[in-house]
Formats: structure tokens, C-alpha cells, sequence
């Protein structure tokens, strides 16, 4: 399988909209708002922070997106990373969550968080593999309110 990560842009929001429908379809709890992704959504983190495309053989197989806090501009959250049903077990959701770790790295932000809901019990240790750790004293910004409050991970990137 050919991989290749691309920046998306504005033009890629009702793209990453329906990538994000297409994933959390029979995968994630239907109160999520994932469910509901919008392409005016997506523009607008695109706009505030940015996002990957992951393409399998130049077929758009999934994506991530990142947004800096409010309170805390050099603090990116990671949100809505998803591949496609096709293309899991491939271990594709890293080749995003290295890019956007780069990404950050590159941009000197401090600190990367992202959230793990409570029915994804095998992503803290995938997540540990990159240096994330478990921060329970946060909470999650994006958090939906019907759901159950997810667990936030952290990865220091300056201290």
C-alpha cells in the first residue's frame, strides 16, 4: 500500500466531513457529534488550526485535525482522527498522529493533548508509544456533553 500524507485545505473540508461520517459510522456511540460532521465545521478548524489527509494508494483513506486552545495558543488539542473501515488494522491512524506531532514540533508548541473515550480501551497504549500520557486532572475542550467525559492524554513537547 502506497501512504501519503497531505496538509489538507480549505477546499478539503467537505471531504474530511464525510471521512469523519464514514468512520465514525458503526464505530463510535451515534451521540457523538462526529455523526454531524459539517464541511463549515471543518473549514473552521482548518481555519483556527489545521489537518491531515491520509491517502492509501492516492484514495483519501482518512484524517485528523488539530486546534490551538483558547486559553493556551502553544496547547494543540488532536481531534476527530479517523481512518476508514477499508483501511484499519493497518496501523494507518499513526502515520496522522506522526504528522501532526511534526507538525507541532516544528511550530514550537508546547504541549499536544487529545482525548480517548471511555469504549477505545486500546488507544492509551498506542498513544503511550508516542509519548502521550495520561493527564486526568485536564478536561477535554471539545468534550460532548452527552457522552460520558473522555480521558485526555498529554505529550510535553517543550518543557
Amino acid at each position: 500500500m502506497n501512504l501519503l500524507v497531505r496538509e489538507a485545505t480549505l477546499d478539503d473540508a467537505q471531504l474530511m466531513a464525510e471521512l469523519t461520517r464514514a468512520a465514525w459510522a458503526g464505530k463510535v456511540a451515534v451521540t457523538s457529534s462526529g455523526h454531524r460532521e459539517t464541511a463549515v465545521r471543518v473549514a473552521r478548524h482548518l481555519q483556527d488550526g489545521g489537518g491531515f489527509i491520509l491517502l492509501a494508494d492516492d484514495v483519501p483513506a482518512g484524517s485528523v485535525r488539530w486546534l490551538p486552545l483558547e486559553a493556551d495558543p502553544n496547547v494543540w488539542e488532536i481531534l476527530r482522527m479517523s481512518i476508514l473501515p477499508d483501511y484499519r488494522g493497518n496501523h494507518l491512524s499513526q502515520h496522522l498522529l506522526e504528522a501532526v506531532i511534526h507538525r507541532a514540533l516544528a511550530a514550537d508548541i508546547n504541549e499536544l493533548r487529545l482525548a480517548i473515550r471511555s469504549d477505545q480501551s486500546r488507544l492509551p497504549d498506542l498513544y503511550a508509544a508516542y509519548g502521550f500520557e495520561l493527564a486526568l486532572e485536564l478536561e477535554y475542550t471539545h468534550a460532548n456533553p452527552l457522552e460520558p467525559a473522555p480521558t485526555v492524554m498529554r505529550r510535553l513537547l517543550r518543557r
